[in-house]
């Protein structure tokens, strides 16, 4: 893989990660597209997944660094207050993502694997997903309880589907389940820095311990794509708290259903 061309994966990766529009879906489109149609080994593909990953994690703790520092003032105190009470939240909607990622894995990486009539077809289901706020009036000041973190953690564990936007499918069902939006987006953006780091430390040691390695993506030229994720996240990060804040995700679906019928479309057509 040429520099240039992880470069425009981190940017589509760091602004995708945040919009609503599926960032595993546009990098499986992006990667169909650039170098000349070569694909990454399996192994390369899941370090580069992993690593611009950690690149827009790392852009969401600068940006609630603030929230963050809150959270572990708060449980340094061991007492069942606010702080505490989130980070049991953030446990309770990691378990699905987690029973998906450590007894389903092998199964989950199959569809990573250049399918592009999947990714159409989950970005019309994206699409669905975030029309369908544009209809819900969200209770005013209404925090993530832990039902509702829950039922959120299974919109993220079904949103390791690529095509499937993290970030829409996570704060679309907070909102409808009439939780605040600001801390709707606030919640979605913190529960996912547990799940990521952790699945990045998994994914860059099974990589460390392939026997043979194709050496098909250099070390420049993934931390030129870790750089440009963290550079576009921060601002995508941003942009999208104020998008939420103004129930602007309705527009959202309009490019998921556009971007999914040409992803079909491509799809059939080959």
């Amino acid at each position: 893989m040429e520099i240039l061309d992880a470069i425009i994966l981190g940017i589509i990766q760091g602004l995708t990660e945040f919009l609503p529009v599926s960032s595993s879906g546009h990098i499986a489109l992006a990667e169909a597209m650039l170098s000349d149609g070569k694909q990454l080994s399996a192994d390369d593909n899941l370090l580069l997944t992993a690593i611009l990953h950690s690149a827009t994690a790392l852009s969401t703790i600068v940006i609630f660094r603030k929230d963050i520092f809150q959270i572990l003032q708060g449980l340094v105190k061991f007492e069942w207050n606010e702080s505490t009470q989130f980070a049991g939240k953030v446990i309770l909607s990691m378990i699905p993502v987690g029973i998906i990622g450590v007894f389903f894995k092998d199964e989950i990486e199959v569809f990573f694997q250049g399918n592009i009539l999947l990714v159409g077809v989950m970005l019309l289901l994206t699409g669905f997903l975030l029309l369908f706020t544009h209809y819900v009036k969200p209770v005013k000041g209404e925090k993530v309880s832990f039902f509702r973190a829950f039922i959120i953690g299974l919109a993220q564990a079904i949103a390791i589907m690529p095509g499937i936007s993290r970030s829409g499918a996570t704060i679309a069902t907070a909102l409808l389940l009439k939780t605040d939006k600001v801390h709707a987006a606030r919640f979605s953006f913190l529960m996912v820095l547990p799940p990521i780091f952790g699945a990045t430390l998994l994914e860059i040691k099974d990589y460390m311990e392939v026997s043979v390695v194709q050496e098909s993506i250099s070390i420049v030229a993934l931390s030129a794509g870790f750089f440009a994720a963290f550079l576009t996240g921060l601002l995508a990060c941003r942009w999208m708290i104020e998008l939420v804040k103004k129930g602007k995700l309705f527009y959202f679906s309009l490019y998921c259903f556009a971007v999914g019928m040409i992803a079909i479309g491509v799809a059939l057509i080959n």
